[in-house]
Formats: structure tokens, C-alpha cells, sequence
């Protein structure tokens, strides 16, 4: 079975994990953690799934990841910035207005909760090409579904997101 999983999800969680960490080595190694996360969660019994807890446990390490390089980024940087004795020129840096920030909230709830209308397969094939840049083929093959019902779901969820944001 981990053969299959291996078969049908490699090559898209290396293509996730190497357009956020643009590191083969990483790409990979946080690809063979997401097959650890499986294995050890063979055990449970079945999934109900499959597609959801692979992509959740990736978003999960990447997520982590940040958090981990953030903490260590600042450090860095802040030693840096302190041993060359110079700070980074506020020209450098864009401001970004308060209201700038509570209407891209504020618009992307209304975005996700349009997403959330739809079914889940609209769903998931949306997130897998639009958000995570499978392409269709991919996403037909991860979904085990037709080159065209990919199609279909995608643009009923274009025109779904497109209605419901322009109110």
C-alpha cells in the first residue's frame, strides 16, 4: 500500500514542498517525513482521506518549517545587522497600512467561505491547482478522477468564487 501512496504522491508533494523551499534536499526530505507521518498513522486503520491527510500533514510541515526559520532568522539577521553595525533603511522597508491589512483579512474570509460552499472534490481539486500548482493531469491523478471533471470542478468553482466576491 505505502508502495501505491509513494506512486500517486511523490512527484506532487516534491513539487509542493520545492516551490515554497526552493531546495531539492529539503523538498525531499520533508517529502519522506510526510511518508513517515503515514506509516505511522497506518496503524489507525484506514483513512477516510487519503488526499486531505497527505496535503494537511505537508501544510503542517512547511508550516512548521517557518516557524522554525523565523525564529532562527531573526537571530541571525539581528546578529548580523548588529556585528556590521548598520540597520536595514526604512526606505527599504514597504509600510503597510493597518486597513490595508483588515481588508485582505477581511477578504480572504469571504474568499475561503465561498470556497467552503462548495463540495469538497470542487474543493480539493480547486486548492490542488490553483493553490498548490498541480496541473490538471496531476490533479486528475491524485484525485483519481477524468482530465475532465478536473475541468469541470474548476471552472464551477471560478464561477462560484467569481459570483460570490463580486458582491
Amino acid at each position: 500500500m505505502l508502495a501505491q501512496l509513494d506512486a500517486r504522491f511523490r512527484r506532487p508533494l516534491n513539487r509542493f514542498f520545492h516551490s515554497r523551499t526552493r531546495d531539492s534536499a529539503e523538498s525531499e526530505d520533508l517529502t519522506q517525513e510526510v511518508f513517515l507521518r503515514l506509516t505511522r498513522r497506518a496503524g489507525d486503520g484506514p483513512l477516510e482521506n487519503v488526499d486531505a491527510f497527505v496535503f494537511t500533514v505537508a501544510a503542517n510541515l512547511l508550516r512548521d518549517r517557518g516557524r522554525r526559520q523565523s525564529v532562527r532568522g531573526v537571530s541571525v539577521d539581528h546578529a548580523e545587522t548588529l556585528e556590521r553595525g548598520r540597520s536595514v533603511d526604512s526606505a527599504l522597508v514597504e509600510e503597510i497600512h493597518p486597513q490595508r491589512v483588515l481588508d485582505a483579512k477581511d477578504d480572504l474570509k469571504r474568499a475561503l467561505q465561498a470556497l467552503n460552499e462548495l463540495p469538497t472534490r470542487t474543493q480539493d481539486a480547486f486548492v490542488l491547482r490553483r493553490v498548490e500548482g498541480m496541473s490538471i493531469k496531476e490533479v486528475a491523478l491524485t484525485l483519481g478522477v477524468s482530465v475532465s471533471a478536473v475541468e469541470k470542478h474548476l471552472a464551477r468553482a471560478v464561477a462560484h468564487l467569481a459570483a460570490r466576491l463580486a458582491d
